[in-house]
């Protein structure tokens, strides 16, 4: 019976098969026609959608013409939806979500930008020059999102004029922080917490310089707040100075819950260095010179000094800034003191530290968080340019298993912290790695990554795991988004190919 109905199968199978022979025919001879786009579609997978995760216009805190017109032609010039989504989604979650924007109309209309970081409402130096940074070039466009970020600035002098020892601030005076029962230190009212970490008045620095930078070093938004200016850059300078630690320990004191054992801090030698307590993940340094953070320093303290001469306030900073300058060169980039801030490893060579004490104390590490030993040639790009031998070294330690906080698991790699403790990586270490390298490999390596880590929520977030990426914290996390955004933009001017070599849902 079998036998007898193969050949009534072979004339089924043929005529069956004519359509698709004919189909392929026409395809080959007319490849641009409607049909053959419809033949595509049918051998691919189905397309994946990404349904809009950000809030509806109306909903948003802020919009800008100029950053909703370069989404539109990032989404439209690159092949990659699921990056382009993302795009989408993190470089305007700032402005979507974060800031509260006002003009004071009893003040000559003074701008007021508070910006939240995201599910902790309280505004972090750091966090909120970070977070705006990457608007900057897009003011020239747009009118308003200038005012904004100069309302960001104001803001932050405000906030320096406050406390600035502080690291993170409320809106008003009358918010009283939780840390404020709990930590040896004198809190001031408005303040969140008072962490001294050098790095949040380098950002303010960073964001003063690079905004003057973007407005074609236009002084006039300096010069009508000029004593607002002088009057913050003078207690920025003087709090660097001090915590120098030449004449004493000054009057800034933290402990909570017994860390550190001396509220005064913990012992370093007096060199040159700024003396600092906390890491720019707000954990308690190990040793008091952090130096991402000295670098960090040395580079914002030189635009400092740039701005100020150009503004003609040379005779009443030079000098200090000067100095300052001339302390940290001496240590940073003399060869007969570089053992304060260095090691030689067995494995990579001459390498940077990640803190030291000038007692022979040393941290050979490196975390995710900003400022980082990998981030220095974004942060210090007049320093460090990428093929520096050091800090080429110092780059293979900090992404090897010889930094304790480098994770490498089934799905994702990269740098973790004790913040979020083992087996979890920042989405920020990612980025920053694929922002700090020319190498086409390496950047693919961020990009897909980072598109298997959003899980599924259109959005970067604080910490993940590296084997599953479903397992994050804070999935409101402003900052990196909008780092995560500025990469996507970076790859786009300068190697848009690889925006388009990735194919959405293949990672």
């Amino acid at each position: 019976m079998m036998v007898r109905r193969r050949p009534y199968l072979f004339i089924i199978g043929f005529l069956l098969g004519v359509p698709s022979i004919t189909t392929f025919i026409r395809i080959l001879l007319h490849p641009s026609s409607n049909f053959s786009q419809q033949t595509f579609s049918l051998i691919h997978e189905p397309k994946i959608s990404f349904p809009s995760v950000r809030p509806t216009v109306d909903k948003r805190r802020f919009n800008s013409s100029a950053v909703e017109a370069l989404i539109s032609e990032v989404k439209r010039n690159i092949k990659n939806t699921e990056l382009a989504w993302l795009f989408e989604n993190c470089f305007p979650n700032t402005l979507d979500t974060t800031v509260d924007f006002t003009l004071n109309t009893t003040d000559n209309n003074r701008p007021d930008t508070y910006v939240i970081t995201g599910d902790i409402d309280a505004m972090w130096l750091r966090d909120s020059s970070a977070q705006v940074h990457p608007y900057l070039p897009l003011m020239k466009h747009d009118a308003n999102l200038r005012l904004l970020i100069e309302g960001v600035l104001l803001r932050q002098l405000i906030c320096i004029q406050r406390d600035p020892y502080a690291n993170a601030f409320y809106k008003t005076l009358d918010q009283i922080s939780e840390w404020k029962y709990v930590d040896d230190t004198e809190m001031s009212n408005g303040v969140h917490e008072r962490k001294w970490e050098l790095d949040s008045l380098c950002y303010v620095i960073r964001l003063m310089f690079s905004y003057w930078k973007e407005v074609d070093y236009n002084s006039t938004f300096f010069r009508k707040y000029e004593s607002d200016f002088k009057k913050t850059i003078r207690i920025i300078v003087d709090t660097l100075k001090l915590q120098q630690r030449y004449n004493g320990s000054g009057s800034y004191r933290f402990q909570r819950q017994g860390a550190p054992y001396d509220p005064r801090g913990n012992q370093a030698r007096p060199n040159g260095l700024i003396y600092s307590y906390f890491r720019p993940s707000d954990d308690l340094q190990i040793y008091p010179y952090l130096i991402p953070a000295q670098f960090f320093a040395y580079h914002s303290l030189n635009q400092l000094l740039n701005l100020t001469n150009s503004l003609n306030w040379a005779d009443e900073f030079r000098l200090d800034i000067n100095r300052l300058i001339i302390d940290l060169r001496s240590i940073l980039f003399d060869i007969e003191n570089s053992g304060i801030i260095t090691m030689t490893h067995p494995k990579h060579g001459l390498i940077y530290l990640y803190e030291s004490n000038g007692f022979g104390g040393k941290a050979a590490m490196d975390d995710a968080n900003i400022p980082s030993l990998l981030s220095l040639p974004y942060l210090c790009p007049t320093e460090f340019f990428l093929n520096r031998s050091i800090y080429q070294n110092t780059r293979k330690f900090v992404l090897s298993r010889d930094n304790p906080w480098f994770m490498k698991g089934d799905i994702l790699e990269g740098v973790g912290g004790p913040h979020a403790g083992y087996g979890t990586v920042w989405p920020l270490a990612i980025i920053m790695r694929g922002l700090t390298s020319n190498d086409d490999e390496e950047i693919r390596s961020c990009l897909r990554m980072l598109q298997k880590s959003h899980a599924n929520t259109g959005y970067m977030h604080e910490a993940i795991s590296v084997d599953d990426p479903t397992q994050f914290t804070r999935p409101w996390f402003a900052w990196a988004n909008s780092l995560f955004g500025e990469f996507v933009w970076k790859i786009y001017r300068e190697k848009r190919y690889l925006l388009n070599e990735i194919e959405t849902g293949k990672v």
